[in-house]
């Protein structure tokens, strides 16, 4: 996919607050004899592409064609942009372009002074005349909001229109808590925080991520509902729910992150990219992002070298697993359950069930139907760590989540040859054994089990 996209030059529009971010590099050892303050000593500056202007950035290290549409002031931050971007820029009298001076002191940023002006802009026919001449030659439309007053709702709204009309994608960062603006959009891209704000919940947890994700996609008319989630990666609903579990490394500075995940986005939309598997990719470009300093881009170049481990390409949804086994023609093993602290008696229960057939599918029940099955103390591993966990061993070949309390629709959707429970349900009712051709029951070893493992770190036993 990546060497597709390699060789992809979409022409994309940019269209928001674009900005310049200074960073002013120093060197602090001692602390001030007027105040209780640090001394900092300025080693360099560096000017650098901000708000609107870094999406552009990142679009353009991906290989993107880009041309920017916004406003900007009659000043040494208006000239800057204006020198480094393609663009038609709208210059306002008496309006100052954004200026982020971030103060870094060993490699840590310490202090962040802005100077703008945030009012709503005062040439807002003007933007959108500019926009309704152009509009018709991209291929994907950003909307970069940072709420610096050029995204009015005047604005937005008649430029979402108007991609509507030519059927061109248009996804935008939001900002505020009001997403009204916004409806119609192929998508947006709220963080967790301004997600939960818009909503109005307490947590995107469990159930109610996907009731979150829908009520955004259903209330703004959305084309697909996008929530980015931090260390715990991208949520992306389109028929259903699917959570991208995050694949960063090392994490320095998130500035720009979200400008990455937008850009990648709109890029892979404009490229013809299923959503899912755009959200893949935008994921692992917010990774390398968020290990460098500062704002930041990405290239195919950058992706093509991130490695995530190998266990975690086998952590799939069921359509993803599916579609693997397809053709196939292997004997295919499956078994579930919680999983919730690995111990020797499931490695050698898993190990034995492997040697039955090919493939071996661990079906493992999400965090929500753990508490329904064991109460709100469990599980103590999330869905994603205890899948991972499985994955990791090398006699299970692929893992996938299920939110039933039973695995009897997975199992329907999967078909598999050979279904494997444990001794003890013999004589007993087993969830799917009329839907499969094979059961099997496994000898799992005694005096191993979650429940007594926890209780003898409480010390219970």
């Amino acid at each position: 996919m990546l060497e597709f996209l390699s060789g992809c030059h979409p022409k994309i529009l940019v269209v928001g607050d674009f900005m310049v971010d200074n960073y002013i590099w120093c060197n602090c050892s001692r602390v001030s004899p007027e105040a209780p303050v640090l001394v900092a000593k300025i080693s360099k500056e560096d000017k650098r592409l901000g708000g609107a202007a870094n999406v552009y950035a990142n679009l353009e290290a991906l290989g993107a064609k880009v041309f920017a549409l916004g406003i900007v002031g009659d000043d040494e931050g208006g000239e800057f942009l204006k020198e480094r971007l393609t663009s038609k820029f709208l210059t306002q009298k008496n309006r100052k372009t954004t200026l982020k001076n971030r103060i870094i002191a060993h490699n840590q940023q310490v202090l962040r002074l802005d100077d703008e002006d945030s009012e709503d802009i005062e040439c807002e026919d003007e933007l959108i005349e500019e926009f309704c001449k152009i509009v018709k030659d991209f291929e994907a439309i950003v909307l970069s909001d940072y709420a610096k007053g050029v995204l009015t709702p005047k604005v937005c709204k008649a430029l979402i229109k108007k991609a509507n009309e030519f059927k061109i994608p248009i996804l935008i960062d939001p900002k505020g808590n009001d997403y009204t603006k916004y409806k119609g959009a192929t998508l947006l891209t709220p963080n967790k925080k301004e997600a939960l704000e818009a909503l109005k919940y307490e947590n995107l947890d469990g159930e109610n991520l996907r009731q979150g994700i829908e009520k955004l996609k259903k209330d703004f008319d959305l084309r697909y509902g996008v929530i980015t989630l931090s260390e715990d990666g991208i949520a992306v609903f389109d028929e259903s729910l699917s959570v991208i579990a995050s694949k960063a490394l090392e994490v320095y500075d998130v500035t720009g992150a979200g400008d990455s995940v937008i850009a990648v986005l709109a890029f892979c939309l404009a490229s013809k990219i299923p959503i899912i598997e755009a959200c893949k990719i935008a994921n692992e470009a917010a990774a390398v992002v968020v290990s460098k300093i500062g704002s930041a881009s990405v290239s195919f170049e950058e992706l093509k070298s991130f490695k995530k481990p190998d266990f975690e390409n086998k952590i799939l949804n069921k359509e993803e697993l599916l579609k693997k086994l397809e053709g196939q023609n292997k004997k295919v093993v499956f078994t579930n359950g919680c999983f919730d602290i690995l111990h020797l008696g499931h490695l050698s229960y898993l190990e034995k069930a492997r040697k039955l057939g090919d493939f071996l599918i661990v079906g493992l029940n999400s965090d929500l139907s753990v508490k329904r099955l064991k109460g709100d103390k469990r599980p103590v591993n999330s869905q994603f760590e205890r899948a991972c966990m499985l994955a990791s061993l090398y006699f299970v070949d692929f893992v996938v989540v299920f939110e039933e309390d039973t695995p009897l629709e997975l199992i329907s959707f999967l078909k598999p040859d050979i279904l494997v429970k444990a001794k003890d349900y013999e004589n007993k009712e087993i969830v799917g054994a009329n839907l499969v051709p094979r059961v099997e029951l496994i000898d799992f070893k005694d005096g191993f089990s979650t429940t007594k493992m926890i209780e003898k770190i409480q010390g219970k036993k």
